[in-house]
């Protein structure tokens, strides 16, 4: 055995299910002994669409991700990718070649360039270490939130390895520090608490539920916990941008808000104009340093989410809080973006993003995932397409990158084979990541691709275009999105109208022996207002 086959057999010993990548001559032997070890390797056609894929994956699975790459320029080509992962504090473990001489083509400080972007760098350095490094990488991964490059210098991985790869149990982790007594006596006190979850909240909807009953509290979730609550009569679904507007009304009115697992940053906030001058702040989190980011703490409770949530809920009595009937009332009547009236722009062919949006929630199934990409047209779908709950929504948006969407949906359909895939785009990000719907067709995934077109850079046209700047650079002539689907082995519908969506209720009652895309030609005379907001932050 050489230390690459160690490695891959080492994760495969950790627990690592599914890996992703584009395999070239520095990872073949690392790809193939994580095959070797029952670890199911996905192919993608880009680098950065297999680490998407695999940031995807672990958001919506709970497991660590793994990506396997080329050295030099197969973890450049993953850098967006791996970037949006550390930012989002994925469990992420990127496996590269490492080409250490440095007269070598393939040659580049790649434990910079991690740290560069937020991740951990570590290395196999000699062969004794290849068991102990890999199952640390795979430790800090999952148990930090952290995303890690473990560098395999290719003189080191094709060296033997003489040891057995046995992974050594992790110690338990001891209990969070908890402010328990203090967070119990301000839930005590308030008269309108809100609880706003976020992703490190995603696993504990039956705490928080119990806990935000004892006391009283309203439900929130970040754009990325979309759903946590649904069901709940108290949800208000997501705070910040996407809000609607008695959700925000009712955030802005809190004299306590707890974040669970979020750090409150200014899409969740508005800016922090939702959290009102004299209202106290507490967040929950593993890592201590969200505490002070975006808006600050007056109380910072170090933990797991579920586990300080129930240890508060043992010290707390009961209370009406801020659930009153006539706040029932309010949310039930007014708590979806659907339930807010607007005028119906479509028309010359073009159809009303809302209306479209709208459309595709009634027509496709409920058990659904839907997985969104950054750009001018993602409030729509984040705000009028619902999901059943916290497993239905995949949000890869930590690094604003377009592009990432489609890859998204990948990771997270092979997370969830349970539910329909679907991925929410834009003209150019769709044109970005093209080259993933091959591997949509070659998996059998029975995914919908919905493509938001304007024909531009929406975002851009709408934050220049008012000022009078030229837009050629940021327009484009139109292109056949459903012809090009149809060339990778799609079926395919162009929409006009709110009348043709006629075609996507034919797919979803056909055999769906094919995935979908959507060609939606949507209005484009003005920009969202949400974008507006995000470009305070400009």
């Amino acid at each position: 055995m050489i230390v690459a086959e160690a490695v891959g057999r080492a994760l495969a010993a950790c627990g690592v299910e599914t890996a992703f990548g584009v395999v070239g001559s520095g990872n073949f032997h690392v790809t193939n002994a994580l095959v070797a070890g029952g670890v199911r390797y996905v192919a993608a056609r880009h680098e950065g669409g297999a680490a998407t894929m695999a940031d995807a994956y672990a958001r919506m699975s709970g497991r660590v991700g793994v990506v396997s790459v080329h050295q030099g320029p197969g973890l450049t080509n993953a850098l967006t990718g791996l970037t949006e992962a550390a930012k989002s504090r994925t469990p992420l473990v990127v496996l590269a070649g490492e080409a250490t001489e440095v007269r070598s083509n393939f040659h580049i400080d790649q434990a910079a360039l991690a740290t560069a972007v937020g991740a951990v760098a570590m290395r196999v350095s000699a062969p004794e270490e290849a068991v102990s490094r890999a199952a640390e990488a795979y430790r800090v991964a999952l148990g930090e939130r952290r995303a890690v490059l473990l560098n395999l210098p290719l003189d080191v991985q094709s060296a033997p390895f003489e040891g057995t790869v046995d992974v050594p149990a992790a110690p338990p982790a001891g209990p969070p520090a908890l402010e328990v007594e203090e967070l119990a006596r301000l839930l005590g006190a308030a008269e309108r608490p809100v609880f706003i979850a976020g992703r490190g909240a995603r696993h504990a909807r039956r705490e928080l539920e119990e806990l935000a009953g004892r006391v009283g509290a309203l439900l929130a979730t970040s754009a990325v916990a979309k759903g946590l609550f649904r069901g709940s009569p108290w949800d208000l679904d997501v705070s910040g941008g996407f809000a609607t507007p008695p959700a925000a009304e009712l955030i802005r009115g809190a004299d306590l808000v707890v974040a669970w697992g979020c750090a409150l940053n200014m899409w969740t906030t508005r800016h922090g104009t939702l959290i009102t001058p004299g209202a106290k702040v507490v967040k929950v989190d593993l890592d201590p340093a969200a505490f002070t980011a975006h808006v600050p703490a007056d109380l910072g409770v170090t933990g797991d989410v579920a586990r300080v949530a129930e240890a508060v809920a043992a010290r707390v009595a009961s209370r009406q809080g801020y659930r009153s009937p006539e706040v029932a009332a309010r949310v039930r009547a007014e708590g979806r973006w659907r339930d807010v009236p607007y005028e119906d722009e479509s028309g010359g062919g073009r159809i009303d993003p809302r209306t479209l949006s709208i459309g595709l929630d009634d027509l496709l199934p409920r058990e659904r995932i839907v997985a969104v990409d950054s750009g001018n047209f993602m409030g729509y779908p984040s705000m009028f397409i619902d999901v059943p709950d916290e497993g239905g929504f995949c949000f890869t948006q930590a690094f604003q990158s377009i592009g990432l969407g489609l890859a998204t949906a990948i990771g997270a359909a092979l997370a969830r084979p349970d539910r329909l895939p679907v991925a929410a785009l834009g003209d150019g990000g769709a044109l970005m990541g093209i080259a993933e719907l091959e591997t949509v067709v070659r998996l059998g995934l029975p995914m919908v691709v919905v493509v938001y077109d304007d024909e531009a850079y929406g975002a851009e046209v709408h934050h220049f275009g008012p000022h009078g700047h030229p837009l050629g650079t940021v327009t484009f002539p139109p292109a056949d999105l459903a012809a090009i689907a149809r060339g990778h082995g799609f079926a395919a519908v162009t929409v006009g109208g709110p009348g043709d969506l006629a075609g996507v209720a034919d797919w979803v009652a056909g055999p769906r022996d094919r995935p979908l895309l959507v060609h939606a030609k949507v209005t484009a005379e003005h920009g969202s207002w949400w974008l507006e907001e995000a470009f305070k932050g400009h």
